[in-house]
């Protein structure tokens, strides 16, 4: 097995314009992240995934790009930002930074001279096409945020590409000097000092070589994964990435095991990690034997090849105990029973800000309180086939990405203690009660099990790089599955329900250690096989192997 520092790491995600305001703007900034930098090294983690803080005139919350190489004025300044990096390593935890390279603004100067003239140096430095001879759009592909992936420009009198919103034109890949702009600017960053990147839609750089008609255009995965990406990421890799010690992860949509290889495989020259989509935009609520059937292929997939990456929620999924676990009578435990079982599967495990406390998926009343435009977006184009606008609503509230974006909740003051100022978007009502302090406070803390675990990663090997096994296939509730290796089996046993549940634990396991459990009075070792699970119990436990 090949040991890198980022496959043993743990990965804390910070969405920093919810994280902590410190200039009362409503948004959280640089320093507020420098001001808890110490609570997230309380928790253990290794990494920090910061989310784009580069100039940009917010349309996507900071995913359009208008300047690379310059901070946005929201989140602080140049100087705050290398304080930033400064203090990370001080605490010997490493900074990845967001790359969004798909797509600019519109208000990025590349565009701005792209569409200036059809003989502008920069025209062919993003995606321009003739309409159809009827004058509508050049296909009929979707983007993810409108109906269309074409917006017309009057000026010369072409037609743009976009993947996501009309502000967030696609640059042209094939164009050579698009890939050197992009390989200098990530040079620029790295030579700062920054420990990887994570990037953005990374497998939709390529386009279909003509731009044809889609069959059932609703699909939109004729978006990514084309013929080219592989020689892009190569290149990538060959005149940038290998020159550095970093960490890469590419955010991946519409991939499956066998795809998802030529990207991370150790003889790929590639990337290094991905997160894949097979759960997160393939799984509305929690299905067992849906989420078994995708850990068992990706397993079978990449072990010993390539590294996965592993996560329920992140800023743009709603929060795991919400979605996926039970955040009413059972939250605390099945907030542990999610982290258990994230931080145990076969690949690097990621914190999204304000997991550790059990934070909840949020309820707004009107569509005037989201701030997501993929949301905004589409609620307005079902409103404008004639829908129910309150129908709508409830039908778009469950995936909204705002559920996972309120401000993380410090304290029960005022806004959670996020900001003095007004939030720019609402704060979950339920902080009072669900807060930072409450769980500082509290030893038997979602935080305190989540630090736990992270402890309990550090220091045994087989969390990290020993095989997988489900020894529960075709139960809907219970998920119970081994790590080995090293002559080193954790078995862990999870009973995903908010029922009771009566099992019997593996011969091999007899007299087996404890190692961590949500619930109290559970025996330090296994005497009987024959045991009952309360509602979202987790339990692990190490033996040595037979196998």
């Amino acid at each position: 097995m090949n040991r890198r520092w980022w496959k043993e790491a743990v990965v804390y995600q910070v969405y920093w314009r919810s994280f902590y305001d410190t200039d009362g703007d409503g948004y959280g900034d640089i320093n507020g992240v420098i001001k808890k930098l110490d609570y997230i090294k309380k928790l253990g983690v290794d990494v920090i995934w910061l989310n784009p803080v580069y100039e940009s005139p917010d349309k996507d919350n900071g995913y359009d790009i208008s300047d690379y190489q310059s901070i946005m004025k929201k989140a602080g300044t140049i100087e705050d930002w290398e304080k930033l990096l400064r203090e990370v390593h001080k605490r010997d935890m490493k900074l990845i930074m967001d790359l969004v390279v798909n797509h600019t603004s519109d208000q990025h100067h590349w565009f701005q001279e792209s569409r200036s003239s059809k003989d502008n140096p920069k025209r062919d430095w993003y995606i321009w096409r003739d309409p159809k001879p009827d004058g509508s759009p050049p296909n009929n592909w979707r983007s993810y945020f409108t109906p269309s992936t074409w917006e017309f420009d009057g000026k010369t009198g072409q037609f743009y590409f976009h993947s996501f919103a009309v502000e967030q034109p696609d640059l042209n890949w094939r164009n050579p000097d698009v890939r050197e702009a992009i390989f200098e600017m990530m040079k620029f960053w790295l030579d700062k000092g920054i420990d990887g990147f994570r990037m953005d839609v990374i497998n939709l750089l390529a386009k279909i070589e003509g731009f044809p008609d889609a069959q059932t255009p609703e699909k939109i995965n004729y978006l990514g994964n084309n013929p080219g990406i592989h020689e892009y990421l190569q290149e990538m890799n060959k005149n940038v990435l290998r020159h550095y010690d970093i960490m890469t992860v590419g955010e991946i949509p519409f991939v499956t095991p066998e795809d998802g290889l030529k990207y991370v495989g150790e003889d790929r020259n590639e990337l290094d990690t991905l997160f894949h989509f097979q759960v997160a935009d393939d799984m509305p609520d929690w299905d067992m034997l849906q989420y078994k059937d995708i850990q068992k292929k990706w397993f079978e997939g990449m072990f010993g090849r390539g590294w996965n990456s592993q996560f329920l929620n992140n800023h743009d999924h709603t929060r795991q105990v919400t979605r996926y676990g039970d955040d009413g009578e059972y939250r605390v435990e099945s907030a542990k029973l999610l982290a258990t079982m994230v931080h145990t599967l076969p690949g690097t495990p990621y914190i999204f800000q304000g997991e550790e406390i059990g934070m909840t998926g949020v309820d707004f009343d009107s569509i005037d309180d989201y701030q997501d435009i993929a949301m905004r977006n589409k609620y307005e184009e079902e409103v404008g086939k004639g829908r129910n606008p309150d129908e709508v609503l409830e039908e778009l509230k469950p995936l909204s990405r705002d559920n996972s974006r309120t401000p993380v909740q410090w304290d029960a003051t005022e806004n959670a203690g996020f900001t003095d100022g007004e939030p720019w978007i609402p704060v979950n009502p339920n902080y009072k009660k669900i807060n930072v302090e409450n769980a500082l406070e509290d030893p038997d803390s979602i935080f305190y099990y989540y630090q736990k675990l992270i402890e309990l990663r550090k220091n045994n090997d087989v969390m990290v790089y020993g095989d997988y096994e489900d020894l529960s296939e075709g139960d809907e509730h219970l998920y119970m599955y081994t790590r080995r290796f090293d002559g080193v089996t954790w078995l862990v046993v999870l009973n995903h329900s908010d029922e009771n549940y009566r099992m019997t634990l593996p011969e091999e396991s007899l007299n087996a250690e404890l190692k961590i459990t949500n619930y109290k009075d559970v025996s330090a070792e296994i005497t009987d096989r024959d045991t009952l699970l309360r509602p979202h119990e987790a339990r692990i436990y190490q033996y040595q192997s037979t196998k």
